[in-house]
């Protein structure tokens, strides 16, 4: 009885090596399939995707003071050929709400009007474009544990086929491996989704007061303006 006792314990331990020695550098290897290539290319453009709204989304992109600061002198001199050209070359939000005021059309009686619905539609416009910067965060969150929960009920399905094919009488410890590749499937769509998901909700966050401050500021400038009839040829 001890001796069976102490050859089995040693048996015990060389058949739990192997499956203690993987990393998870090997089950990518080992579960490399169609749904890990997904899940490589949807982590890198994720990653790709932050960068670009850490360089774009802050205040010095969306709402630099030096192009508001340059419309309100202008508007005060009177300058409106050089407010024209100032605002068509400039990308900030309220340069492009007020381009969008100076190119309204309308008659002389709906001048005013045409330039506040004409700023408040180009002021939709460069919100909505700024939330479509950070979009594809959303949708690579959300796709990424589908993707992942796909692959792993693929790789379920060819461990449990591959069981049945054995008879039922496969190594526990070859099973085990199997269903743990499975199962990294499912960790590389959370690893993508997580981040993609809590950078999203982050930036929308600024998206949002950013885009809400700019859309108060170029109404301010908009009503600054004087009508088309209004002006000079300065």
């Amino acid at each position: 009885m001890l001796l069976q006792t102490s050859t089995t314990i040693p048996t015990a331990a060389v058949s739990a090596q192997p499956a203690a020695g993987i990393t998870l550098q090997d089950l990518f290897l080992q579960s490399f399939d169609l749904f890990t290539i997904l899940l490589v290319i949807g982590s890198v453009a994720a990653v790709a995707i932050i960068v670009r709204c850490v360089l774009e989304i802050r205040k010095g992109v969306v709402l630099p003071e030096a192009s508001e600061r340059r419309i309100r002198q202008l508007i005060r001199d009177q300058k409106w050929n050089e407010l024209g050209s100032f605002v068509q070359t400039d990308g900030a939000f309220v340069s492009k709400v007020v381009e969008a005021a100076l190119d309204a059309p309308g008659g002389a009686q709906g001048d005013k009007a045409a330039m506040r619905e004409a700023a408040e539609l180009a002021a939709s416009e460069q919100a909505a474009n700024w939330f479509r910067k950070i979009e594809p965060l959303n949708i690579l969150g959300n796709l990424g544990p589908l993707l992942g929960l796909a692959g792993t009920v693929w790789g379920m399905i060819i461990a449990f086929a591959a069981l049945g094919q054995s008879g039922g009488q496969a190594n526990p410890a070859t099973l085990s491996i199997g269903i743990s590749k499975a199962l990294f499937h499912t960790l590389l769509g959370l690893m993508l989704a997580v981040p993609a998901l809590t950078v999203f909700g982050f930036y929308r966050t600024i998206v949002d007061r950013l885009c809400t401050r700019a859309m108060g500021i170029s109404s301010e400038l908009v009503e600054m303006l004087p009508a088309a009839g209004e002006r000079g040829n300065k």
